[in-house]
């Protein structure tokens, strides 16, 4: 299965490829569950208009994610993209 494009640029950003190589796993930290659970809200509105969906956990102040595509399993353009877009919003100023 080919590497999707982009996932070498979220290595870099912070993300983890899993042992596998079917999933990529990134700890977000925020100041307080508060801001957690902003970015919580906001990556579900962009996941369900991306019809995927992360598996993740939220403990505070921390949000773990996984990302993989399962009805390939194996990690697709859309698990990058989504995960960019977690980036952006975990990077964005609060409002």
């Amino acid at each position: 299965m080919e590497t999707p494009a982009g996932l070498e640029d979220l290595l870099v950003a912070g993300w983890r490829l899993s042992g596998d190589g079917k999933a990529i796993h990134r700890s977000f930290r925020f100041a307080d569950f508060t801001a957690a659970f902003a970015f919580m809200t906001a990556v579900a509105a962009e996941a369900e208009a991306m019809d995927h969906h992360p598996d993740w956990s939220n403990v505070y102040n921390r949000v773990d994610v996984t990302l993989s595509s399962h009805d390939i399993g194996a990690l697709s353009g859309r698990d990058v993209a989504l995960a960019r877009r977690m980036n952006a919003l975990a990077d964005a100023p609060a409002n």
